[in-house]
C-alpha cells in the first residue's frame, strides 16, 4: 500500500511537470580573493567561468550565503539584476571558491536512495527514506583537500546531488516542497567504511562526519536554472577513471518526497543541505574493495551543476 501510494505521488508530481522554466543560468557562489577582505558572494559566469562580485554590484547585500538565503526574494532579485547587467568578471584563477553554503543548521543525508545502488548491494529498495546526518564542520570547498583521518583505513568516495533549502518549513507537503528549495549543488559524501559499517555500534554518523568529509560546490545553481534535477547525469572519477556513472532518475525518493519526509521530524531552515544519496560504484563493494589513498584525486560531476575536484591528503 505504501509503495503504491508513493508511486501515485510520484506520478502526480511528474504530471505537474517541473514547475520552473530554465532562466539564464544563475550560479551563486561564495568566494575569496587576495584584494578582498573576507568571504564574498558572487555569480559564477557559466559553468567553469569567472566570478561576478555581487557585493561590489550592491554593497548592501550580505556576504554569506546563509544570510542571502534568509532574506529570500529581496536578495534574489538583486542577483537577477546583476546577472542581466554587463558586469566585470574576476578570472577564475584569481579567486578561491568556498563551499556555496557554510555552517548550515543541518546536513541531512539519505542512504540507499538509488535503485542501481541497491542492486549493487543486493538489498531491497527501501520503502521509506533512510536518514542520517553529517556535522556541518565536515563541509569544505569544491577544490579543497580531503584529509585522510589516522583513525580510518577505509575512506571511500560517493558523488551526490545536494539540495539547498531556501525557505523555512515544517510538515511540508510534497506538492509544496519545491517552494522551499533554493537550488542544487554537487556533493562528495566521503565515507570511512570501517567506522560506518563496523565501529560505533554500526551507527553511520562518525564514519560520515570526519573533518573535510563533505566537499560542496562549485555553485548553488538555482532551481529555475535547471530543467529537471531528477534527470541529470551523475558521475565520479578517481585519478581519471570513471568509478560511478548513473542518472538522478534512478533516485528512489525524489527531492519533493525527501523534503516532505524529513520535515515531519525537523524544521528545515534556509541553508540546510540535503544529500540525496549515491549511485553504484563505490569502493567498498568492489572485489576486492578499493579505498582512497594519499595523492588520489576525486572528481565529482553532475550535469548542469558542475564539477568538484578534491585531492586526498
Amino acid at each position: 500500500m505504501l509503495v503504491s501510494c508513493r508511486r501515485l505521488l510520484t506520478a502526480l508530481l511528474q504530471a505537474q511537470k517541473w514547475p520552473f522554466q530554465p532562466s539564464r543560468n544563475m550560479r551563486l557562489v561564495q568566494f575569496q580573493a587576495p584584494h578582498l577582505m573576507g568571504p564574498h558572494l558572487g555569480l559564477e559566469s557559466g559553468n567553469g567561468g569567472g566570478v561576478i562580485n555581487l557585493n561590489a554590484f550592491d554593497p548592501t547585500l550580505p556576504k554569506t550565503m546563509m544570510e542571502f538565503l534568509e532574506q529570500g526574494e529581496a536578495t534574489l532579485s538583486v542577483a537577477r539584476r546583476a546577472l542581466a547587467a554587463q558586469l566585470p568578471v574576476l578570472p577564475r584563477s584569481e579567486v578561491t571558491f568556498l563551499a556555496p553554503v557554510t555552517r548550515p543548521d543541518k546536513v541531512v543525508c539519505v542512504g540507499m536512495n538509488y535503485v542501481d545502488h541497491c542492486k549493487e548491494q543486493n538489498v531491497p529498495v527501501p520503502k521509506e527514506p533512510i536518514i542520517f546526518s553529517k556535522f556541518a564542520s565536515s563541509i569544505v570547498g569544491p577544490y579543497d583537500e580531503v584529509i585522510l583521518p589516522p583513525l580510518s583505513q577505509e575512506v571511500d568516495w560517493e558523488v551526490e546531488l545536494a539540495v539547498i533549502i531556501g525557505r523555512k518549513g515544517k510538515h511540508i507537503k510534497a506538492t509544496d516542497a519545491m517552494a522551499h528549495v533554493a537550488g542544487f549543488t554537487v556533493a562528495h559524501d566521503v565515507s570511512a567504511r570501517d567506522w560506518q559499517m563496523r565501529r560505533n555500534g554500526k551507527q553511520w554518523l562518525l564514519g560520515k562526519t570526519f573533518d573535510t568529509f563533505c566537499p560542496l560546490g562549485p555553485a548553488l545553481v538555482t532551481k529555475d536554472s535547471i530543467a529537471d534535477p531528477h534527470n541529470l547525469k551523475i558521475c565520479c572519477r578517481v585519478n581519471g577513471e570513471v568509478v560511478q556513472s548513473s542518472n538522478t532518475n534512478q533516485m528512489v525518493f525524489k527531492t519533493e518526497e525527501l523534503i516532505a519526509w524529513v520535515s515531519q521530524f525537523v524544521t528545515l531552515y534556509p541553508g540546510d543541505v540535503i544529500l540525496t544519496g549515491t549511485p553504484p560504484g563505490v569502493g567498498v563493494f568492489r572485489k576486492p574493495p578499493v579505498f582512497l589513498k594519499k595523492g588520489d584525486e576525486v572528481q565529482c560531476e553532475i550535469e548542469e551543476l558542475g564539477i568538484i575536484i578534491n585531492k586526498v591528503a
